[in-house]
């Protein structure tokens, strides 16, 4: 209770108050809620109660309870979780998941948890080492099940259920209940207990949803407008590709306006950056592909904005649940183009709502021509520990007076980039002369080719030096070069050398044609006679034929 005090929980949320008693009398439990409706509670408190009740001893290489997630960050969450509700007690939890080092998760497992939260692709990994043994496992806990439908790890979950054993408890979580979700349930689950609290793909009541209707191209305008217009603790910025999100952060930093991207590009290490970053108020736009969707809890997200509206209905609703968490009202904005607006039609059948198309600034077309000008930022590379120059500067690794006095001149440098290119939107808008990216030029400007040396014609002294080899076959005048006449002398005379061996250049190799046998048929000539050059069909009296009337020479060696 001391812990759930220090969370500030005092009244459970629907799907607590119906799960928990049922996890707490070992039933199987298929819960179906939305996101952000402390589902992670609902399974982790029952569980760490019976974990009590029945004090054991962690098996070594293994886990009394195994918890499944599909990506990273939401393992690293559950296994926060688990750690700050059993802080008051002797609870070991450890947390495998890929793109970190083996080693040290071996390390963490071989000495045994009471909990273990990992993902489907790494658990797999350790157990084909033999660092990892399922045998000993009590309870079975899958989080957001559809996602791990999505991301393709069904054979990876094939795989794993049948190494643990079959007298067990599995709770089921899963924001959505699809055909597929229904028929991997009925095979992990013994009787099972159904929990929901609300329809599936139903948006939170207090999100306040708005479509944007602009071009392709305008969205990066339109967004930059939008969050200078804004007043927003946090902004979540939705692309569908990486590269796309990697060009969105590129041009917010060109506006003035800091950001990081969050995809599965990004390494372990500069993934919990980015997040440790938005969580701590360096940055405060996040721009991310469907990863940040699901699971991943981080307070005071005011805003969330699709830049491309997801081409799976049920990804909008995850979407937009990161905002309005915990009581709290959200506000969600779509970027619709005119190639998306099947996937608006989806959507809108989906929630069973007809979403309200917001008018588009004023001045429009004078903004995207002035964002369309500003080039975008270079990307930042994180330079080594042992850098001088950082040494210089007083810049620490992890944290310090030094970071801190490094955060305040990123500040600085983007609210000056921000205020400059807040100034060149107006003073474009301002301006009666249409917007034009060309520049007039002036009177006393320099001619392009000014200075630079004229292209050199045949007549020229210089032409008249190059060497003799690299003339032409012909001069100016019309007479055969020396280079002509030399190749002349070179080749030899006289018959009995290919017709088509080369002119100019190249070894002339002998006329040397065999005689053609006698006996063949040929279709038009019965008697033998030849209708062409084959061999058949050739008269056995008939002498060779050869242009010189002489026979033909024997034939050279090549090996000679």
């Amino acid at each position: 209770m001391r812990a759930l005090a220090d969370q500030g929980y005092e009244t459970p949320t629907p799907i607590q108050a119906q799960a928990i008693p049922l996890v707490k009398q070992g039933h199987d439990l298929l819960g179906i809620a939305q996101t952000g409706t402390g589902k992670t509670a609902a399974f982790a408190l029952p569980t760490i109660d019976y974990l009590i009740r029945e004090e054991r001893d962690a098996p070594k290489r293994g886990g009394r309870v195994l918890v499944l997630a599909p990506t990273r960050e939401l393992a690293q969450q559950i296994a926060a979780s688990f750690r700050a509700y059993g802080k008051f007690m002797d609870l070991s939890v450890a947390c495998i998941f890929g793109g970190a080092s083996v080693r040290g998760q071996i390390k963490a497992v071989v000495g045994g948890n009471d909990v273990l939260v990992a993902t489907p692709g790494r658990l797999i990994d350790l157990i084909q080492q033999k660092a990892l043994r399922l045998s000993d496992v009590e309870v079975l806990i899958l989080d957001e099940a559809d996602q791990m439908m999505d991301m393709g790890f069904i054979h990876a979950l094939k795989q794993i259920v049948p190494l643990l054993p079959k007298e067990r408890q599995t709770l089921f979580f899963s924001a959505t209940m699809p055909k597929k979700i229904k028929q991997l349930a009925d095979q992990f689950l013994t009787a099972p207990k159904t929990v929901s609290v609300t329809p599936a793909a139903t948006t939170a009541e207090r999100v306040e949803q708005q479509i944007y209707r602009c071009q392709k191209a305008e969205k990066q305008a339109l967004l930059v407008t939008l969050l200078q217009a804004y007043d927003f603790n946090r902004a979540l910025v939705f692309s569908r590709t990486k590269h796309g999100a990697d060009r969105i952060v590129k041009k917010l930093a060109a506006a003035g306006i800091p950001a990081g991207a969050l995809h599965g590009n990004k390494s372990q290490g500069q993934r919990q950056r980015i997040l440790a970053a938005f969580k701590g108020g360096d940055s405060r736009v996040l721009v991310a592909t469907d990863i940040a969707a699901r699971g991943i809890d981080i307070d005071g997200i005011t805003h969330v904005i699709n830049y491309d509206l997801p081409n799976v209905a049920d990804q909008y609703v995850h979407r937009i649940g990161r905002t309005a968490r915990a009581g709290r009202s959200g506000l969600a904005v779509s970027f619709c183009s005119p190639d998306e607006a099947a996937y608006l039609k989806d959507i809108q059948k989906l929630i069973k709502q007809t979403l309200p198309v917001m008018p588009l600034p004023e001045d429009f077309n004078k903004k995207v021509a002035a964002v369309a000008r500003m080039k975008p930022a270079p990307s930042q590379g994180h330079s080594p520990r042992n850098d001088p120059r950082r040494k210089k500067q007083g810049v620490h690794q992890g944290g310090g007076e030094g970071s801190e006095g490094r955060n305040k001149k990123r500040r600085k440098g983007f609210k000056k980039k921000a205020n400059a290119a807040q100034a060149d939107i107006e003073s474009a808008i301002n301006s009666d002369s249409p917007t034009s990216s060309k520049k007039t030029p002036s009177k006393n400007a320099r001619p392009k080719n000014a200075g630079r040396r004229a292209a050199p014609s045949r007549d020229d002294k210089h032409v008249r030096d190059v060497p003799e080899w690299k003339r032409k076959s012909t001069n100016p005048d019309g007479s055969r070069s020396q280079r002509k006449k030399r190749n002349e002398e070179r080749r030899p005379k006289g018959e009995g050398t290919r017709p088509d061996a080369k002119k100019e250049g190249g070894k002339n190799k002998p006329f040397n044609r065999k005689p053609k046998k006698a006996g063949g048929k040929s279709r038009t000539d019965p008697s033998g006679g030849q209708k062409g050059s084959g061999r058949k069909g050739r008269d056995a009296n008939a002498k060779p034929q050869n242009r010189g009337g002489e026979a033909p020479p024997k034939r050279r060696n090549s090996r000679k």
